[in-house]
């Protein structure tokens, strides 16, 4: 049977994202949400600025990270450990002193890896960045062990 709603709500996403210590500084904001893909809210503030008044790359790269982890979640569920293990950033505009939001799809979820991709664009929907993103998913702990693994849901790489 395949999945057609996400495995967490809008609420438990966004608890995720502003209790998670690496991205408390930037104040994301889920926006929208489906199966294997997240829309967060990125509001401007004086310290996303790098000289010049544009606003700098970490601030778009930290969003695409995190809309793809919360991308993942929705596939996987809250309780899912995967990591960022590749994250490719091309900066195609620019944005000064405004917010953006940054949407991420799940493309490929692998056994092992995930691969997606993750796009920036300011209000009025100019691109500002394209990500693509490589989640890794830890072994299972009876497989670390020596164990034989468990059953696989379905997934494969």
């Amino acid at each position: 049977m395949t999945r057609t709603q996400p495995l967490v709500t809008r609420e438990a996403l966004q608890a995720l994202a502003s209790a998670a210590v690496f991205a408390r500084d930037y104040d994301f904001r889920v926006r929208d949400f489906s199966l294997g893909e997240c829309t967060v809210e990125v509001p401007f503030r004086p310290g996303l600025e790098r000289p010049g008044g544009l606003v700098g790359g970490p601030a778009f790269m930290a969003a695409a990270d995190v809309a793809m982890w919360l991308a993942i979640l929705t596939r996987l569920g809250s309780d899912d450990a995967s990591v960022t293990a590749a994250l490719t950033t091309a900066f195609l505009g620019t944005a000064r002193r405004e917010g953006f939001t940054c949407t991420a799809r799940v493309l490929k979820l692998g056994r092992r890896l995930i691969h997606g991709v993750a796009e920036c664009v300011t209000a009025d929907g100019r691109l500002l960045t394209h990500h693509t993103v490589t989640y890794m998913r830890p072994e299972p702990a009876a497989s670390r062990s020596g164990a034989p693994a468990p059953e696989s849901s379905g997934v494969t790489a």
